[in-house]
């Protein structure tokens, strides 16, 4: 099954445009983690369980394993995925962006290493960087767009022949570089008018769309801004708001994650129609 296609069945089958997106910071982990050896792991595993039937997504982010030597845990992560939760497409957070030769690398650790259905990758090295990731068919590549950073303006906003270059990336990446079928971009929730427009310059491809939760983006906005015809289209990631919910509501931090969880798939879904 290709990337799109799990993701669509994802979406229909838990009724549900959320992505959990697993940061594993060891200082916020419950105490019960703090020492153990495979705590990161438990961790993420007792989120998805908690979460799975409320999610079209799990999002593990590299940086938060490697900065601790962890990717080993990782790979049981998603090797746990593809397990129990074999209908829900694993997105591996990695935003790689280099030559040719190294891509295929990144591309050969994110698709054969992990097992991850698809990959954030950095379009700024162009085409021949992003090319590598298209030989695995099947899987999804998602590129970098309109970030939900305030930064992103930077570059993402510069005028080219009349349009900031973000429209440029969206256009590309529709028009050229989705030969396969299996592009996705990644777009903040924090910039909804710049939602809307990559929206319609890229017709019903998915949008990974970070910025709702700790970062603030409005999720009425959102949907409002990213949605498909049929009330779908996106992947609206939460990541920090579901993993630490339990300090802030005194609970268990499973249940905690699955409260916040049911309460902002609930508040996607207030608003598809």
């Amino acid at each position: 099954m290709t990337f799109i296609d799990k993701l669509s069945a994802a979406w229909a089958a838990n009724d549900s445009l959320l992505c959990v997106g697993l940061d594993p910071d060891m200082a916020r982990l419950p105490a019960q983690f703090q020492n153990d050896p495979q705590g990161i792991y438990r961790f993420c595993t007792e989120i998805m369980d908690a979460t799975a039937d409320l999610s079209c997504a799990f999002k593990p982010q590299i940086a938060y394993f490697a900065a601790l030597g962890a990717e080993e845990q990782l790979e049981m992560i998603c090797a746990y995925a593809r397990e129990h939760y074999p209908h829900i497409p694993v997105i591996l957070d990695a935003k790689r962006g280099d030559i040719g030769a190294t891509a295929k690398q990144y591309a050969r650790e994110a698709f054969d290493r992990y097992g991850a259905d698809a990959v954030t990758v950095n379009p700024y090295m162009g085409s021949d960087s992003v090319e590598p990731y298209m030989e695995w068919s099947e899987r999804g590549v998602i590129i970098l767009c309109r970030t939900s950073n305030a930064g992103g303006s930077d570059l993402q906003f510069l005028n080219v022949d009349g349009k900031p270059l973000y429209q440029h990336v969206a256009r590309l990446v529709a028009q050229k570089w989705n030969t396969n079928g299996q592009c996705a971009l990644v777009v903040g929730a924090t910039f909804p008018e710049e939602l809307a427009q990559v929206r319609s310059i890229v017709g019903d491809m998915p949008l990974l769309v970070p910025g709702i939760g700790a970062q603030g983006g409005d999720i009425a906005a959102t949907v409002a801004a990213g949605r498909t015809g049929n009330g779908t289209g996106m992947m609206i990631n939460s990541s920090r708001a579901i993993l630490y919910a339990a300090p802030q509501a005194g609970e268990d931090f499973a249940a905690a994650a699955r409260r916040v969880a049911l309460e902002t798939r609930d508040a996607i879904n207030q608003h598809r129609a």
